[in-house]
This record gives C-alpha cells, sequence and structure tokens, in this order.
C-alpha cells in the first residue's frame, strides 16, 4: 500500500470495533453490526447499536459523539467520511451465537452459502420460520410451511428477524 491509500475496510471496521466496543460496554450498549464503505465520492462508517428496551434518538447522538471523539483522535480513517449510529431496525441480524438463544421464539429468515435440505430434503438457500433455538452450533428452526430445518452456524451466510404483523 502506498501512501494515501485507504486500509481495506475489513481492517477498518476491525480497528472501529476495538474502539467502539469498550465505549458501548460502558454505556450498556450493545454493537450489533458495523459497515465500512462508499457511497458515491464520501465514505460511510455505520454503526448498529441495540439495548434492552430498545435505542432512542439520545442513545445514538451519544454513540456518535464519543466514538467520533477517538476516531478523530486516533485518526483511523484516513479519509473525509460520515459517522451514523441507528438501531438494527426491525430486520435485526443475527450475528452471535446470544443472538440466535436470546431471539429464541421470533420469526427469522436464514440465508446459507448452498443449498441444503430441510427434514423433508428440500433442499434450499433461503429459510423462514420460527427460530426454535441453537443446540451444539446449530440453529434449529420450524418453517412455515411447517417442516423442520438444523443449519449449522457456520453454513449460515446471512440470518437476521423477520418483520411480524
Amino acid at each position: 500500500m502506498g501512501f494515501g491509500m485507504a486500509a481495506p475496510k475489513e481492517d477498518t471496521c476491525t480497528v472501529v470495533r476495538g474502539i467502539a466496543l469498550p465505549i458501548l460496554e460502558s454505556m450498556g450498549i450493545e454493537l450489533i453490526d458495523i459497515e465500512f464503505g462508499r457511497v458515491g465520492p464520501d465514505a460511510v462508517l455505520r454503526l448498529f447499536i441495540d439495548k434492552d428496551g430498545g435505542i432512542n434518538l439520545d442513545d445514538c447522538a451519544d454513540v456518535s459523539r464519543e466514538v467520533s471523539l477517538i476516531l478523530d483522535v486516533e485518526d483511523v480513517i484516513a479519509c473525509n467520511y460520515t459517522l451514523e449510529v441507528s438501531s438494527p431496525g426491525l430486520d435485526r441480524p443475527l450475528k452471535k451465537q446470544s443472538d440466535y438463544e436470546r431471539f429464541a421464539g421470533r420469526l427469522i429468515k436464514v440465508r446459507t452459502y448452498e443449498p441444503l435440505p430441510d427434514d423433508k430434503g428440500n433442499k434450499r438457500k433461503t429459510f423462514i420460520g420460527k427460530l426454535d433455538g441453537l443446540i451444539d452450533g446449530v440453529v434449529k428452526m420450524t418453517l412455515t410451511e411447517g417442516q423442520t430445518a438444523s443449519i449449522p452456524l457456520e453454513r449460515i451466510a446471512k440470518a437476521n428477524l423477520e418483520f411480524e404483523l
């Protein structure tokens, strides 16, 4: 890398995570996800946060202020960027094992890297249904069509809560 080259976005997210985690933990707030990328000519750093009872505007403003101060002092991001702090929304991603335990009973959508069979042998990459829980690194679900599925965590490309009416 020459001078003036930005670090790869994975590295930026890793560095930001290391800075943000202690700040958020001291505030009783959970870091759900970090995204860093370009939107047109500008770079955007997004932090998705949550806490018991939900996130409000004051929480977002407090986190933004505290994290911005340290990022500016540490000079982590070499280019101009905008920091956005928000709640993960109704379709909150499921990232950690604790998420699968915490949201048992909720409707979720899981996408796998390759087609996997449900208990009836139907192969698919997208599973939608009730999260029954996590047992030994395997996500257990009752699908909306009635059958069940057992999906190993390492085979999951993306998982999130689904909005329930």
